[in-house]
């Protein structure tokens, strides 16, 4: 049997107009149990990139064997942020990001 392997997502959001400062300073200030929620989901290596230009938000995040991260929309922490997140960017009506997941292309290590 083939002993899994570790995966990786790629996904894009977007900002609202002006919001890219508040955006930086409210992950600089990532709340510890949003953090713990996220490791224990099985994510890490996870980095967000902005494109000035159009505010796009490019995302991308590794994913341990067995990952959980599928639960994350269950937990109320993950609620919260969402709902404290909600009027910086783009959201769907229940305060989720709208996400756009992106294809692989490419992959040099």
């Amino acid at each position: 049997m083939k002993e899994q392997e570790m995966t990786q997502q790629g996904f894009k959001m977007r900002l609202k107009p002006g919001m890219a400062e508040e955006y930086r300073r409210r992950h600089d200030a990532l709340w510890p149990e949003l953090a713990e929620a996220l490791t224990a989901a099985g994510i890490h290596d996870y980095s967000i990139f902005l494109d000035e230009e159009t505010l796009i938000l490019f995302a991308v995040l590794k994913l341990h064997p067995g990952h959980t991260a599928d639960a994350l929309p269950g937990l109320p922490v993950m609620r919260r942020w969402w709902d404290y997140m909600a009027d910086i960017m783009e959201v769907q009506p229940d305060n989720r990001p709208c996400q756009w997941p992106l294809r692989p292309m490419f992959y040099f290590a």
